[in-house]
């Protein structure tokens, strides 16, 4: 049978992961593209069973991306009430699914799921945040807590904590708004709450993350990646913590030179 044809079971994909040897005990955030997966046994569902229940073993934390940026010209950017995400299926049933539970982050929400207490803790104060991806938010934490980011059937153009490492290392103002937007937030109490938070934006390029696949050379020489399979999609399970570190160093090496200006790719002599 080819592998367009097989119909993927939970056990199929927990083998998958098992073959990768991702840890169990750390914070995971998955981007994914559902389509490239497959045909599973209940769709959606089989996948999320099965990544929750190898993550979550032994204390780990699983989590789903469910961005609302998509709405940051509408009345409510992100409603707690509603499933409905900016980034497809997946997202939306994870954010709609009970075990988990949703941070309040005006435009790149997550759904999280684990132990109770550990995902409270790791999704607090996500409503007073400066900008969706703020060195303080759950993505600052992926890094000091040593996480993984899992790409699914998708490229580093979706890997949404390379925002979050550019402002740890202080390219706020080259990948910032000079000015704060004004988002509204509807609780699942029904309030609405006001903020302001910085959306991201460059001079050069309407959407920086398209470049974002420069550093996947240089994340592989360092060992940052760890390449798989979930039902028929390509997988990197991805180093948060070496990531920074190379980008760190390619930062350091550009002497005030952005990597990401130019289309070209990045010179091995920076990260090497």
């Amino acid at each position: 049978m080819k592998n367009s044809e097989r119909i993927y079971t939970k056990n199929d994909i927990l083998i998958q992961l098992e073959k990768m040897n991702i840890p169990r005990n750390k914070i995971v955030l998955m981007h994914s593209s559902l389509r490239l997966v497959g045909k599973t046994e209940e769709g959606a569902k089989t996948v999320l069973d099965a990544m929750i229940e190898y993550f979550t073993k032994d204390g780990g934390l699983f989590c789903v991306p469910t961005h609302t940026w998509g709405n940051l010209k509408k009345e409510i950017t992100l409603d707690m009430t509603d499933s409905k995400t900016c980034l497809g299926a997946f997202s939306d049933f994870a954010a709609a699914d009970k075990r988990g539970i949703r941070s309040q982050n005006p435009t790149h929400s997550m759904a999280v799921f684990g132990d109770r207490q550990k995902a409270l803790e790791f999704i607090a104060d996500e409503l007073t945040l400066s900008s969706g991806t703020a060195p303080e938010s759950c993505y600052g934490k992926l890094y000091r807590e040593g996480g993984y980011v899992l790409l699914v059937g998708v490229a580093h153009n979706k890997n949404t904590y390379l925002h979050c490492v550019e402002e740890i290392l202080g390219m706020q103002k080259i990948r910032l708004t000079a000015e704060p937007r004004t988002v509204r937030v509807k609780l699942k109490s029904g309030e609405a709450v006001t903020r302001q938070v910085y959306t991201h934006h460059t001079d050069f390029t309407s959407d920086v993350s398209a470049r974002f696949p420069k550093y996947e050379t240089a994340f592989r020489y360092h060992g940052a990646i760890t390449d798989g399979f979930v039902g028929n999609a390509p997988t990197q399970a991805c180093d948060a913590r070496i990531m920074k570190e190379v980008m760190e160093k390619i930062l350091e090496n550009s002497e005030g030179t952005d990597p990401l200006a130019e289309e070209r790719a990045i010179p091995p002599i920076w990260y090497c």
